[in-house]
């Protein structure tokens, strides 16, 4: 088992995600590359075009015998050569000849593996474009929800909901960006043949090679060496580091949850069970499976850099293991993804609850307002040490906020009426809602660009 797997996976199954996990996608990529390889090598006259074109016809896994492939594998013990003999047969004794002309099999099985990579990736995309769609939805929505601000885990200074909102949003369309500049550098197709120097292929691989790239909407390794695995790590980071974003999301909302905090409620379907043993128990279920498989992702990275570092200029312990690393990425990914759309999109936000929790104390959320306010009089230093007193007896001798300001020499000549307005936490949330609303527009604006996308397979 790669990712954690619960029934979440089965009530959000996406079939367009579902097709990359099939167990032929591999193959299916394998022949599509071979064909690009082969028009590119007849387009230079390396082999004939009706070598070619018998290629490209039956390119397709239903001219393939797997049953003879997979007696192929138990017999020469090799994991891609028995594709390419059964795939030769398939295209018959003239044009089977020019089958893998010149190519080595990490060519074929790595850049099919980046173009599986960047299609799933697309659909990738349009999960986070609708995930940054709800998003927009409750930054607008609660623009002026008022809620406690915490830091060190304790009340701070009053914000919006919606403010916060506008953070994720931020900080996932950060994420977003990382990936999409690093796309260029991580979907590249290598043809340099057995290590990289296109020595079976000197007069034309690198046109070739450009050719392939092409044809594949892809970019091309300037050094096509089976070493180099830098773009590799890169995506695993990048994939990572949006995973980590939805992991914040989701911690927020489980914590959230908690009876003692009762913001934050994940959609509930009645019927819907907790325990075996506790009738009550209506437990988080999404964000704990965002939790769990985010935090498996992050692992993936150090086998990662332990196998980019094997010697020489090849070798296939590195290849098998980066092949179950980004393997296992994408199935992580896939995990979290279909569990932030449903989570973000139908997330129950008690606006109440967070604006009572606000007054939890007493008011004291709005100290710094107030020091503010007086600083203008008596200097910031001094208004901090007159508030920090007042805050000691609220907290320390159960004393009214209200009536130690009334006190306060300060504000002798203040209205009651402006003391209240300066305790009102309503009162104090700087930008909060503009912040809201500016996050809104620029999550819906990103969304309709990912949502747009289209994959090749």
């Amino acid at each position: 088992m790669r990712a954690y797997y619960d029934s979440s996976s089965i009530t959000y199954k996406d079939k367009n995600l579902e097709k990359y996990f099939d167990e032929n996608i591999k193959i299916k990529t394998w022949l599509k590359v071979e064909a690009a390889l082969a028009n590119a090598q007849a387009e230079v006259g390396m082999i004939p075009k009706e070598a070619a074109s018998i290629i490209n016809q039956k390119a397709n896994i239903k001219y393939l015998d797997l049953n003879e492939m997979e007696d192929i594998k138990k017999e020469i013990g090799h994991g891609f050569l028995p594709f390419v003999k059964v795939f030769s047969k398939a295209c018959g004794n003239f044009a089977g000849k020019f089958v893998h002309y010149g190519a080595t099999t990490q060519n074929i099985q790595q850049t099919s593996q980046l173009y599986i990579l960047k299609n799933i990736t697309i659909e990738f995309k349009k999960k986070l474009g609708l995930i940054l769609s709800n998003l927009s939805n409750l930054a607008e929505n609660n623009k002026d929800t008022v809620m406690p601000g915490r830091t060190h885990a304790k009340h701070a200074i009053p914000i919006t909901f919606g403010f916060k909102v506008g953070v994720w949003i931020y900080e996932l369309m950060e994420a977003i960006e990382i990936l999409e500049d690093a796309e260029d550098r991580i979907y590249q197709v290598m043809m340099g043949g057995a290590i990289g120097a296109f020595n079976s292929m000197p007069v034309n691989g690198k046109k070739i090679q450009h050719l392939v790239a092409k044809q594949l909407g892809m970019k091309e390794m300037l050094i096509p060496s089976r070493n180099i695995n830098v773009h590799k790590l890169e995506y695993i980071y990048a994939i990572s580091q949006i995973a980590n974003v939805l992991h914040k999301i989701a911690e927020e909302i489980y914590y959230g949850g908690l009876e003692e905090m009762g913001e934050l409620f994940e959609p509930f379907k009645k019927g819907t069970m907790g325990s075996s043993t506790m009738p009550h128990k209506i437990n988080p279920k999404l964000a704990k499976g965002i939790i769990s498989n985010a935090s498996k992702l992050y692992s993936l990275l150090e086998p990662g850099f332990y196998s980019n570092v094997r010697v020489f200029e090849g070798d296939s312990s590195q290849y098998l293991l980066f092949d179950g690393l980004l393997d296992e990425v994408l199935d992580l990914m896939n995990e979290v993804l279909i569990r932030s759309v449903p989570l973000t999109e139908g997330l129950v936000v008690d606006k109440q609850k967070m604006y009572s929790n606000a007054l939890i104390d007493s008011g004291l959320m709005n100290l710094e307002y107030i020091m503010m306010d007086l600083a203008k009089k008596v200097g910031k230093d001094k208004a901090h040490s007159m508030m920090y007193q007042i805050a000691m007896k609220v907290k320390f001798e159960d004393k009214n906020l209200f009536d130690l300001l009334r006190q306060e020499p300060q504000l002798k000549d203040e209205s009651d009426n402006y003391i209240l307005e300066l305790i009102k936490v309503e009162n104090y949330t700087g930008i909060s809602e503009e912040i809201a609303l500016e996050s809104a527009e620029r999550a819906k604006k990103k969304s309709k660009e990912l949502l747009l996308l289209q994959s090749d397979l």
